[in-house]
């Protein structure tokens, strides 16, 4: 059970182990960007090159859904960033149990966008882990983890696809050690456990009141999505690629600060943002050198 990229590699090691992959269920195809073209995921093209069947059922809750399951009489549940919540006579189906493959050191980052708010968070490492899935949103006792440096560098997309391949071949460890009989799930310490929600459109609208290395890991960490952006009077200009410098400036957040002609640097709560990669609302992603040629934001500017 699994919907986008983050699934992918998941399901081809379990195809490169020669497990016995009796169903894909992934969501539905869905329309996506300006031409609201139906797209399948990612997840049903890569089972049907692999020559799995496919369901894409709007509701697992179903008695149709159930039936097809339960004739199966699966042993193992696989779910990686499937999109729906198994409920309880769900999990219950496979014979040995539901495993999760969740992209944080859990308890660590519940939810949906625990990738995203690693990176944001400015932490240092993040990771995998494979539980047992239980009712709760990602509550399980936890079987296996690994851990992943996160690199100064390192947006949501790059994170994302380490973690990927990291969670496909923790899956396969896991797989092999319940076969071995030789791993007993740990329960998660709920008191230390933290969220990860979901994060929408809105959520990438900069807050220049930070310190400018809160502000740039916050660009790395929704690069490409949801996408930051700030506003210079009606237009919004999106920012990917910022760099922080520490100075004393004392002009108010969002400002314009005077400097060569082929940089753009932000006052903000602590320190200075320089501007590395920019797109204003038509156009595409440019240098700010390149974007400063065509577009003039003098100093004294306030972006909000």
């Amino acid at each position: 059970m699994g919907t986008p990229e983050f699934a992918v590699p998941s399901l081809k090691e379990l195809n490169k182990n020669h497990y016995d992959v009796v169903l894909v269920v992934t969501q539905p195809d869905r329309p996506k960007g300006r031409g609201r073209k139906v797209i399948s995921p990612p997840v049903k093209e890569t089972a049907i090159g692999l020559g799995y069947e496919v369901i894409q059922p709007v509701s697992i809750k179903t008695d149709n859904f159930k039936e097809i399951v339960r004739k199966l009489k699966p042993d193992i549940f696989v779910v990686a960033a499937y999109g729906h919540i198994l409920t309880k006579n769900i999990l219950e189906m496979p014979r040995i149990g539901s495993i999760n493959i969740h992209a944080s050191l859990l308890p660590k980052y519940r939810g949906s966008a625990p990738i995203q708010w690693a990176v944001i968070n400015r932490e240092r490492e993040t990771g995998v882990t494979t539980m047992f899935m239980d009712e709760g949103l990602d509550t399980g006792d936890i079987l296996l983890s690994a851990k992943l440096k996160i690199a100064t560098d390192d947006t949501s997309a790059t994170l994302h696809d380490r973690l990927a391949k990291l969670g496909a071949h923790l899956l396969i460890k896991t797989i092999k050690a319940i076969e071995a009989e030789e791993l007993k799930p740990i329960p998660q310490d709920h008191k230390k456990a933290t969220y990860a929600p979901l994060l929408k459109k809105n959520d990438g609208h900069i807050n220049w009141k930070k310190s400018a290395e809160d502000i740039e890991a916050f660009i790395r960490g929704i690069t490409p999505w949801p996408g930051a952006f700030t506003f210079y009077g009606d237009k919004r200009l999106k920012i990917f690629a910022a760099r922080p410098i520490l100075t004393d400036i004392t002009a108010r957040p969002g400002t314009v600060i005077k400097c060569f002609t082929d940089e753009l640097r932000i006052a903000t709560g602590k320190g200075t943002l320089s501007i590395l990669k920019i797109q204003g609302e038509s156009g595409k992603q440019l240098s700010i050198r390149d974007f400063l040629r065509g577009h003039s934001i003098p100093p004294g500017t306030i972006l909000k």
